[in-house]
């Protein structure tokens, strides 16, 4: 079973917005930081936006006032609300822990572009 599958991704405007979901068999959420990553093609996988077990918001300067991450630990669903996108966001998002103990999932696709 895989323990994180990310959707909501797609073709996006520049200054639209998408809302992407992260679910997760188990409790994952309510035993870990867990974090947005994305991976931009040619470059390593960055953290944009983390959730701490207290419920701590943290996000990547890049994002910071764009992103909103909320969490439904009832449903073991996490989500990532991405407003104001730029093309500069496009990447492909992952959920996991931080540390990253979990195996990756699929990701999801953003493409950013008019």
């Amino acid at each position: 079973q895989v323990p994180l599958v990310e959707s909501g991704g797609g073709l996006a405007q520049p200054g639209g917005s998408l809302r992407l979901s992260c679910a997760a068999s188990g409790s994952i959420f309510s035993r870990n930081t867990m974090g947005w990553y994305r991976q931009a093609p040619g470059k390593q996988r960055e953290l944009v936006a983390r959730v701490t077990l207290s419920g701590n918001r943290i996000y990547a300067d890049s994002v910071k006032g764009r992103f909103t991450l909320s969490r439904d630990t009832a449903k073991n669903t996490m989500y990532l609300q991405m407003n104001s996108l730029k093309p500069e966001d496009t990447a492909v998002y992952y959920c996991n822990s931080i540390p990253s103990v979990y195996s990756w999932g699929q990701g999801t696709q953003v493409t950013v572009s008019s």
